[in-house]
């Protein structure tokens, strides 16, 4: 049998907002590809934030800290999908988003193209590319600014249901629009014998999802069609992120290297439990996080300031709105608890209920003993930024305001 073709389409700030899921948003080509693949319906990424989150995807490790725009970069870029995939005879292209390397040519791609992403992803698809093959298309959308548009949406559920979040939801329909016609684009032109992986980086860019390590924050949506993968099925399986790189090691018959942190999606063996990080978005605000079936435990750690981090939550009329109504006065806690079976919002935090001292106990040692095996660097001390890198103060309302670039004596 001969090795499948990968196809790995990711899009900006989605979550799980879309058709398949349940969502009221339109998107008939992601559909398409559900009814044709497996859906997972518990998939989680390793961190809320952009470049931290693909880097545990396409490295299949735990370390990126901040945003690859703003200076960060890959710890270990050996590490990358893309020169295991080369070693093994994969011609190897990107077009589009990559987001984890300030210079996507430093990654190792054999070829990046240029120009608009579906397009150019068909067109090379069909143009008798060599095999066996990757190709990564990544997508703006359905990252902020959202295409000004009329009418109103169903907000999400944590938000209050008001006209300004309404009208800001249709924005983000409309996005999402636009990147369900590029999907479909590309899928018209793959073929049988390729694999399609789709995803995306983390949850919405609304107060409470992105940059949190709630579900909002870390869930996503996955699908997955091709060889080795039933037609029109639904996975309730715990999956992260980092479970991809060794799917694709087995399908590939690559060696599995020996960094990697998660399991194969073919692997009879399931995961008991998920991990997720932020050190850096565009502010400091360290936090770590463990989910089980059941529970939820997020524990913050200090970044010498006391409130919220505004600045980490994107600008939009949606911020303004709970900004008006105090949002800077609401003081996250040190350590959530959360029973997703009756509390599946995560709005009732259990971390000072006596009756749930042995599950926070439980889970606050299992975190830690995820972040010893990690070499996590929060476990000396708070997490300094690298030189160059630029960044947010956390006492700042918007990742507009001015920024810091890190300088070393």
């Amino acid at each position: 049998m001969s090795k499948p073709n990968f196809v790995y389409l990711h899009s900006h700030d989605t979550g799980r907002h879309v058709g398949p899921y349940g969502s009221a948003v339109a998107t008939p080509n992601i559909q398409r590809l559900a009814d044709q693949g497996v859906l997972y319906r518990q998939a989680f990424s390793a961190a809320p934030v952009c470049s931290p989150s693909r880097a545990a995807l396409l490295t299949g490790e735990f370390g990126m800290r901040g945003l690859a725009h703003r200076g960060w970069r890959l710890p270990h870029p050996e590490h990358h999908l893309v020169r295991a995939l080369r070693a093994a005879g994969y011609a190897t292209v990107m077009v589009g988003e990559q987001h984890v390397m300030p210079d996507p040519r430093e990654i190792g791609y054999d070829a990046i193209l240029d120009g608009p992403v579906a397009d150019r992803a068909a067109e090379w698809l069909r143009s008798a590319p060599p095999r066996p093959f990757f190709l990564s298309a990544g997508f703006q959308e359905t990252h902020r600014p959202f295409p000004d548009v009329d009418g109103e949406a169903p907000p999400p559920p944590h938000l209050p249901d008001v006209p300004v979040i309404r009208r800001d939801m249709a924005g983000f329909h409309a996005s999402a629009a636009a990147l369900d016609a590029h999907v479909g684009t590309v899928l018209d032109a793959v073929g049988d014998d390729t694999l399609v992986i789709l995803t995306t980086d983390h949850g919405l860019a609304f107060p409470g999802a992105k940059a949190t390590l709630t579900d909002r924050g870390i869930g996503v949506m996955l699908i997955i069609r091709g060889p080795g993968f039933g037609t029109g099925t639904v996975s309730d399986e715990l999956v992260s992120q980092v479970d991809l790189f060794p799917t694709i090691c087995e399908l590939a018959e690559i060696e599995r290297p020996g960094w990697l942190r998660g399991r194969s999606l073919l692997d009879p063996e399931r995961n008991e439990a998920v991990f997720a990080e932020m050190t850096f978005h565009a502010a400091y605000e360290p936090q770590r996080a463990i989910r089980t079936r059941r529970y939820k435990y997020i524990r913050r750690f200090d970044n010498g300031h006391e409130g919220p981090v505004l600045v980490n939550i994107d600008d939009s009329p949606s911020k303004d709105y709970l900004l008006a109504h105090g949002l800077a006065d609401r003081t996250p806690a040190a350590e959530e608890l959360y029973d997703l079976v009756f509390d599946p919002g995560e709005a009732s935090n259990l971390a000072g209920d006596p009756a749930h001292e042995g599950t926070l106990n439980e889970l606050r040692g299992r975190l830690l003993e995820w972040m010893a095996e990690t070499g996590d660097p929060l476990l000396q001390g708070p997490v300094e930024p690298e030189e160059g890198v630029e960044i947010n103060l956390p006492s700042q309302r918007s990742p507009d305001e001015p920024t810091i670039v890190v300088e070393r004596p």
